[in-house]
């Protein structure tokens, strides 16, 4: 599979597991309303889709761009991606005054990154390998 086809791969996948995550969520009876700045504000499913979508493929991109000429940056990707998922949590959606299905939802749509994260950098990292020992 090709670098574009591994970010890709894992773009889509991040955006249809986390809008079915979503999706759950809604129906389970969350609002995904919450307190912005500039008044009460609602996580839909284009930003669910946008906010999964966007970090990982600018990530991956440059997981995919850097790897082959430096094998540290995939070690660094595989541990700064999914810890990044993870702090997410704790810096934009446990603050936030989601009720406790909104939160537990979009909590979700962030741990379901790390295995998407660990199996794209995996795979850019053997790609990045492979372009190394046969050119």
């Amino acid at each position: 599979m090709s670098r574009v086809a591994v970010v890709a791969a894992a773009a889509a996948a991040a955006a249809a597991v986390n809008l079915a995550v979503y999706a759950a969520g809604r129906l389970a009876g969350g609002s995904f309303r919450f307190t912005s700045p500039s008044g009460p504000a609602e996580v839909d499913a284009v930003t669910v889709a946008a906010f999964s979508v966007l970090p990982l493929v600018i990530g991956l991109t440059v997981v995919a761009l850097l790897a082959p000429r430096a094998a540290w940056v995939v070690r660094a990707a595989g541990v700064a991606g999914p810890s990044l998922a993870v702090a997410t949590i704790v810096g934009m959606t446990l603050p936030a005054d989601f009720d406790t299905i909104s939160k537990v939802g979009l909590a979700l749509c962030h741990l379901t990154l790390v295995p998407i994260i660990v199996v794209a950098v995996t795979a850019l990292g053997r790609r990045a390998q492979d372009a190394v020992i046969l050119p």
